[in-house]
């Protein structure tokens, strides 16, 4: 079950001006399930987006490049589950550019203005007559309200959809911000395998998206983990489409820049959150937090080492405080001049560590106190400068095991 992650509630998500919706059924992988999604956009919305760092990047991401860098105006976004088109090679590239040709025809608009996202099993033939035969279905079922239903349209191993809506205010004006996600396993960034699309209909000048898009991702996204493994088709979408009538914003160090990007972080970072709370067999939700840093980069190569840990991450599934382990990660994360004597390590309210050794005060009893919790949070101090990072994980249970065991069958 998923770690104090509540069900969805469709009335709490925003709708979008200039943002339509549409799902249909293609059975791409299994039958009586929607699994083809698309997102119609107004024209004059604005986009950009941030893709998986594997060098082995499925089609739909190197078509979904392409078709960014030519500079047209995106106008759709077609999602299909249950195939990742990736490992496809040639043939792949070409079922991608099908896609988008299809939706582009009905749409009359040019294929480069199409961008398609897959997701699901790696090495398996898209079917793509399928997908192009939902897609008159999928167009006839647009609406704005329909982000719930594109929450579960894009699922795979989820157990439940993710979505997250806020409203900011912005010039004096109302601005909505709504996303959805999806992502339970593979998750490493840059990127997880996972899926985000987070739109607003703010107006804010399309040349800012590109840096916008990264810098939410670098502070959600790019801060989760559950298994490592850094997956073939991650892609993180932001969509503007300067329907809320706000004066243009213009720099993202204004005031107004600055309540868009909180407001945009805040739906990120709950979507980012939303997929660990629903990792794969997951039954708790950790923070790693690193203090006392040189800079940012080392603090995250000893969260990661934690938060990556095979033997950290079952001992949190048993509630065993096998606190060792966190220190040995500590040790092996790769800092050379690491100095163990001014290490202190916190588990949520108890002082573990002190000066590299144990705290005098630490009892067994506490740490399985803390580590008994759902939510869980790992502090550890380097001593070595101010900076900070944190990273999210969850732990690694019999059920992860059995659900990639069981994946293709």
């Amino acid at each position: 079950m998923p770690v104090n992650f509540p069900a969805l509630d469709p009335a709490q998500l925003s709708s979008i001006a200039g943002v339509r919706i549409g799902t249909a059924e293609a059975g791409v992988r299994k039958a009586n399930r929607k699994d083809v999604t698309v997102f119609l956009l107004d024209e004059g919305a604005s986009v950009a987006g941030v893709f998986t760092s594997n060098r082995f990047c499925a089609a739909p991401v190197q078509v979904c490049r392409e078709h960014l860098a030519a500079g047209s105006a995106v106008r759709a976004l077609v999602i299909n589950t249950g195939n990742a088109n990736a490992g496809t090679g040639a043939p792949g590239l070409a079922h991608a550019r099908q896609t988008c040709d299809a939706l582009a025809g009905l749409l009359q608009c040019q294929p480069d203005q199409i961008l398609p996202f897959s997701t699901g099993v790696i090495m398996e033939p898209l079917p793509v007559e399928r997908i192009v035969a939902s897609l008159p279905a999928a167009l006839a079922s647009a609406q704005p309200a329909r982000w719930a239903q594109a929450a579960e349209g894009i699922m795979t191993t989820d157990t439940l959809p993710k979505a997250a809506s806020v409203q900011v205010q912005v010039g004096g004006k109302t601005v909505s911000i709504t996303g959805i996600s999806k992502g339970a396993g593979m998750i490493r960034p840059n990127m997880a395998t996972m899926l985000g699309f987070v739109a607003t209909d703010a107006c804010i000048d399309p040349a800012l998206l590109p840096a916008l898009v990264k810098h939410l991702a670098d502070g959600s996204f790019n801060r989760i983990t559950i298994d490592g493994d850094t997956s073939t088709n991650d892609s993180f979408m932001l969509i503007a489409t300067h329907q809320a009538s706000n004066a243009p914003i213009t720099a993202l160090d204004s005031a107004d820049g600055q309540a868009l990007v909180q407001g945009l972080m805040q739906v990120a970072r709950q979507l980012a959150h939303a997929i660990v709370r629903d990792g794969e067999g997951a039954t708790k939700f950790i923070t790693v937090q690193v203090d006392g840093g040189r800079n940012g980069e080392e603090c995250r190569q000893v969260a990661y080492a934690i938060a990556h840990s095979p033997l950290v991450k079952t001992a949190f599934f048993a509630s065993d405080p096998n606190l060792g382990r966190i220190l040995a990660a500590v040790g092996y994360a790769g800092i050379e001049d690491l100095d163990q004597g001014l290490i202190e390590l916190h588990l949520d309210d108890v002082h573990v560590v002190t000066q590299g050794g144990r705290h005098p005060q630490y009892r067994e009893e506490d740490g399985q106190r803390v580590m008994k919790g759902s939510e869980i949070t790992v502090r550890v101090g380097l001593g070595r400068g101010t900076a900070s990072d944190t990273v999210w994980t969850c732990d690694l249970s019999h059920e992860y095991v059995t659900i990639n065991a069981d994946y293709r069958s």
